[in-house]
């Protein structure tokens, strides 16, 4: 496996809380994506997670909201937690690539990702997590491999320098867009909670 790039030192290192990097993160003008949103979206849920979810980037209705996944594709992707008998607030911390809404919903372009992926590094450390799954093909090639294909790596288990287990599956958005997707992320899924549950049995 590669190595992932988040595992890399950058200049937040020095911030020791959510709370502090959220407050920075919320004045930040890095890429022009912040002049054409509401505003930064930086992530919800247990900050002790030991699951990390990692998403895209906002939509309209987060970038409304303030808050990640809470449109059509969060709320499918809340009844998968639900169905291993899991909840985002206690259970799972959620961030994405970007933190502002890319105009029209479109996938974050490289120059944008690059400029935020500093604060998505910062919050995964600061997190913790013993697994990160990542959803979608932009959080592939933006954390592991950027020819990577969800559609060959989805359902594998891959683990990073510092030892996080780490799972891509598709985007509960490519699920709403295609059904046939929904069998293996539910496969995926099982996958995820009993890993999670492994040493806690």
């Amino acid at each position: 496996m590669n190595k992932v790039v988040y595992d890399q030192d950058h200049d937040l290192s020095k911030v020791d809380s959510l709370a502090e990097l959220q407050n920075m993160a919320s004045a930040c003008s890095r890429c022009s994506l912040r002049k054409g949103c509401s505003g930064v979206v930086f992530g919800e849920g247990n900050p002790e997670a030991r699951l990390m979810l990692i998403g895209e980037g906002p939509g309209a209705d987060e970038d409304r909201l303030g808050r990640p996944f809470v449109g059509r594709a969060g709320q499918l992707l809340d009844r998968i937690l639900a169905a291993v008998d899991m909840e985002r607030f206690t259970h799972v911390y959620i961030a994405n690539v970007v933190k502002c809404r890319p105009p029209g919903n479109r996938a974050p372009q490289a120059d944008e990702a690059a400029a935020c992926l500093p604060w998505l590094y910062r919050q995964i450390e600061l997190v913790s997590p013993r697994i990160i799954v990542l959803l979608g093909s932009t959080a592939l090639q933006n954390l592991i491999e950027p020819g990577a294909k969800i559609t060959v790596m989805r359902g594998k288990w891959l683990v990073s320098k510092s030892g996080i287990k780490i799972m891509p599956t598709y985007h509960p958005a490519a699920l709403l867009r295609d059904a046939s997707k929904k069998r293996p992320v539910w496969e995926d899924f099982q996958k995820i909670r009993d890993e999670y549950w492994k040493d806690r049995l």
